[in-house]
């Protein structure tokens, strides 16, 4: 068997109890923040650890990429990916794609992609991340690689040179068959991610450190300036405010349900996804 190729993008966002913004720029302050993997990433990232266990039981070899985009601070994420069983962790860091939309971030990705793993078979990210839920990267990536994607899988089985990926879609499943190399995006309730091991820590410190590439590198335009040629401009953030208003019913019962439906009828009936009769007593009931 030859050699199957993995990489999966992944993430550090900030913990969602932590999220500095910075109004002038419109990006995180992601440097202020403690960051975690992505809970998407994660996931993932443990599709791909059991696609490379089943193809181990047949006597295939795998390898896995851990792609991240971010500062210096991201590499906590890589050794983390690494010590549950990443094979390489790749940065790319530099202050020229700081404040990437999710256009360019599909973009600098797709060129590293191309540039050192043309040959990749499968493309694996979360369906989105938690400090922006957009969930475009995916999508935008497998466009700017050429290859065919699917989303929000709950379920991949690897067939050769094709996959066969189960999905929940509404009220029911979807069974699809895609061509490889192609890109998954991994829904947030599937492949429940597994613990670190501490023999993991250790092999993730061991011979290989985390590669880390520049713009440069990477050969974007020596102009390039991710922030300011993102076509995508975010004008404001703030957190929605509710406005409660407790309300007592009093009297009887009797009383109390005609009151209710009086006020909330609709309410409950559009809750429950059925019409409900009101004033039954009325017609009998």
């Amino acid at each position: 068997m030859k050699l199957f190729k993995i990489i999966i993008c992944i993430k550090q966002v900030p913990m969602v109890s932590e999220l500095p913004w910075n109004a002038k720029t419109g990006t995180l302050k992601r440097e202020l923040a403690q960051g975690m993997m992505d809970p998407s990433s994660r996931r993932a990232l443990e599709a791909a650890l059991q696609i490379k266990e089943e193809r181990a039981k047949q006597g295939g070899k795998t390898q896995i990429t851990v792609l991240s985009m971010g500062p210096p601070m991201a590499a906590e994420i890589l050794y983390q990916a690494k010590a549950l069983g990443a094979d390489i962790g790749v940065l790319l860091s530099d202050r020229r794609m700081a404040g990437a939309d999710t256009f360019l971030t599909s973009f600098i990705l797709a060129q590293f992609i191309k540039k050192q793993v043309p040959d990749v078979d499968l493309v694996l990210c979360g369906s989105q991340t938690s400090d922006s839920e957009t969930g475009q990267v995916g999508p935008q990536l497998a466009g700017e690689l050429s290859i065919p994607a699917l989303g929000y899988a709950s379920d991949i089985k690897l067939l050769g040179n094709f996959i066969r990926v189960q999905r929940h879609v509404d009220d029911f499943f979807e069974v699809l068959e895609m061509d490889l190399p192609g890109l998954v995006t991994i829904d947030q309730g599937a492949y429940t991610p597994r613990y670190t091991t501490l023999g993991g820590v250790q092999d993730a410190f061991g011979d290989t450190d985390i590669i880390r590439v520049d713009a440069k590198t990477l050969g974007l335009d020596e102009n390039f300036n991710a922030l300011k040629d993102s076509p995508t401009r975010i004008l404001d953030v703030y957190s929605p405010t509710t406005q409660k208003e407790n309300v007592v019913l009093k009297g009887a019962a009797k009383t109390v349900v005609d009151q209710l439906f009086d006020g909330y009828g609709k309410i409950i009936s559009s809750a429950m996804g059925k019409d409900l009769k009101t004033h039954g007593h009325e017609e009998g009931i």
